[in-house]
């Protein structure tokens, strides 16, 4: 802790102890002691490392257990603004993804969803919609639109793997994508699905991905708990 900074060092604290999170030091379920114990060891007051604790509980990455203590759930998911699916990024970061398919089906397209496709408002579109997990816990409803025919969709498949590697496996060649990221708050439905509470936020994003020949090939709107996810970027300056 450098105390001739005028960084507060409840903050220094909590930065610290993000980055072991970040780095596996502390793997989850790792027990950092009561209040008073981590005050001593580092020289701290305890409403110092109160307030650093606090700050990574809001964040999601500890919790406090009655009778435990204060523990390690997980690091957060920072995601680059890239071509990739969600699923690889998980699996990357070794959050052990998992996945529950909520829907998949063909229905009718909106005036949103044949916009980015391409086809006409009303012609048959493929829906799958998603729940993805990170060590189990739910991270993500992910809803995506395909055109007909373009490969099989299955079920069990979609559950053990990522919608990408499906469209590769089936020698769809991916080549770029338009995306925007926002945010919200969450219904009431989505916050039953994300283990959230009514209101709390959550990052958007849509994105359409064309392949080698300029065809959009998928049309996705998902959702993420903003607690437990965020979208990376890397900034140049223009020359």
């Amino acid at each position: 802790m450098d105390r001739t900074s005028p960084v507060p060092l409840y903050f220094q604290l909590s930065q610290q102890l993000e980055a072991a999170i970040e780095r596996g030091t502390l793997t989850p379920g790792s027990l950092l002691g009561n209040e008073i114990d981590l005050a001593g060891r580092l020289g701290l007051s305890r409403p110092t490392v109160r307030q650093a604790i606090q700050a990574l509980v809001d964040k999601g990455l500890l919790v406090r257990r009655r009778g435990v203590g204060t523990q390690v759930v997980h690091s957060q998911v920072k995601r680059p603004l890239e071509l990739s699916s969600l699923y690889d990024d998980l699996e990357a970061a070794g959050q052990k993804p998992a996945t529950k398919v909520l829907r998949n089906t063909v229905e009718p397209a909106t005036a949103e969803v044949a916009a980015a496709l391409g086809v006409a408002e009303g012609d048959d579109v493929h829906l799958v919609e998603r729940l993805r997990y990170a060590h189990g816990e739910p991270m993500a409803e992910l809803r995506n639109y395909l055109p007909t025919g373009l490969l099989a969709l299955d079920t069990p498949l979609l559950e053990t793997t990522g919608l990408y590697r499906l469209m590769r496996g089936a020698g769809i060649t991916l080549h770029s994508a338009r995306q925007s990221v926002g945010a919200r708050a969450a219904t009431a439905a989505e916050a039953g699905l994300l283990a959230e509470t009514e209101g709390a936020p959550l990052l958007t994003m849509q994105r359409t991905t064309f392949d080698d020949t300029g065809r959009a090939v998928e049309f996705g709107t998902h959702i993420y708990r903003a607690s437990r996810y965020a979208f990376e970027f890397q900034l140049l300056v223009r020359p």
